[in-house]
């Protein structure tokens, strides 16, 4: 019998398997997955992911895999955040050193214009639960097992790491400077309703300072709930992959998906400039096809995603206007202009990437037209859209 490998399965694999040996440069990025959203004015808008796991610790890929897929989605930043305390490879792949994960995926990076940022995962059960800390200077500082003459077991390992307090560990990460913030609080094991409460533990480091942001989109979850957290306790708001298989796998970005990813809106491309807008809280998520941001910072970027061209009058008084998406959202748009539409109902969408024509009634000859849309699916707070308007001179 002969095998045959389908060609589709081979174009899968093989910039992965290509990544297997030595420091061979990173694939680039692939037009058809790259995440792009423009740039507002005074910012540059970056694509980060900063939560990842590799084998070094529950992840199932080297770092390095971790790297190509970052390089290969167009981010501009990834950070692996290996848990501290949760080590199920621990037998296949002892490492004491906590910061193996992130010199592994630097020096893959090394050749390549991404931005790898060093953190880890503290993980603990409820009230603390899972946070991450990024920014960080040594991951070693971070968690504390005593030694033992004989090695420790993976759940060995586990239990004894979670009898350090987290506040021990939430402490020495702000001591090294770093950002932290809290992971999927939605989930099931601390909250069987879904519904996360803001606990004493996590109240406590946010009034000190020292926790700084919260996940409102992790994997394919996201929480409205969170999100309100996050407003109501001024913390960054965040969204993840949390990937532990591939990325291809997961969210299947040769089928259209995308990973959830923190668009951070920095002053230059560098870790440092990220920091600081993290700590200034200058963030929207992108999960699926929505995004949520506070509106300061989410009016600029569908500004800069949005306008209006070619206004003219085609048919008797009916304007024909352009509208221009330079993002990779598909926007959901609902007139609110006492202008009635011809040729399209009052909700429409405008695709990534692309431009749609519409006609609008305006009853009169004008000179300009400016037009309300609400953006269905543009959030600055849990069930509440953004609206924006657009504008543009009529062509004579």
């Amino acid at each position: 019998m002969t095998w045959r490998i389908p060609i589709s399965f081979l174009s899968f694999f093989l910039p992965l398997a290509a990544l297997g040996h030595g420091l061979a440069p990173q694939p680039p990025a692939d037009e058809d997955r790259k995440i792009v959203f423009p740039d507002v004015e005074g910012y540059l808008t970056l694509v980060f992911d900063p939560h990842t796991h590799s084998v070094f610790s529950d992840g199932h890929v080297w770092p390095k895999i971790r790297v190509g897929e970052a390089n290969r989605d167009g981010l501009d930043a990834m950070a692996v955040t290996e848990h501290l305390e949760y080590q199920p490879h621990l037998e296949d792949l002892p490492h004491e050193d906590r910061n193996r994960s992130f010199e592994e995926a630097a020096n893959a990076a090394r050749y390549s214009d991404l931005i790898v940022i060093p953190g880890a995962e503290i993980t603990r059960k409820a009230p603390a639960s899972h946070m991450n800390a990024i920014f960080i200077q040594d991951a070693n500082k971070l968690y504390h097992v005593p030694e033992s003459e004989a090695p420790y077991s993976p759940n060995d390992f586990r239990d004894t790491a979670r009898e350090w307090p987290a506040q021990n560990a939430i402490n020495a990460a702000n001591e090294q400077g770093a950002f932290v913030f809290w992971n999927h609080s939605w989930w099931a094991s601390d909250f069987p309703n879904g519904i996360p409460v803001l606990s004493d533990f996590h109240r406590e480091n946010v009034e000190k300072g020292r926790l700084h942001g919260i996940e409102i989109a992790n994997g394919k979850n996201y929480s409205e709930d969170a999100f309100q957290i996050a407003l109501d306790n001024n913390l960054a708001l965040i969204g993840v992959s949390d990937v532990h298989d591939l990325i291809d796998w997961d969210y299947e970005p040769h089928k259209g998906g995308h990973r959830p990813v923190t668009l951070v809106f920095a002053h230059e491309r560098s870790a440092s400039s990220m920091k600081e807008a993290l700590f200034d809280r200058r963030t929207v998520v992108w999960y699926k096809n929505w995004l949520m941001g506070r509106e300061p910072h989410l009016r600029p970027l569908l500004e800069a995603s949005l306008s209006f061209s070619d206004a003219a009058y085609q048919d008797a008084q009916i304007l024909s206007v352009t509208i221009h998406n330079r993002s990779d959202a598909d926007f959901h748009l609902r007139s609110l202009s006492p202008f009635g539409l011809h040729r399209h109902a009052s909700t429409f969408i405008v695709p990534q990437h692309s431009s749609e024509r519409i006609m609008v009634r305006t009853g009169e000859l004008v000179g300009t037209i400016s037009m309300e849309f609400e953006v269905l699916n543009a959030y600055v707070a849990p069930n509440e859209t953004i609206r924006i308007e657009m504008e543009a001179e009529v062509q004579q």
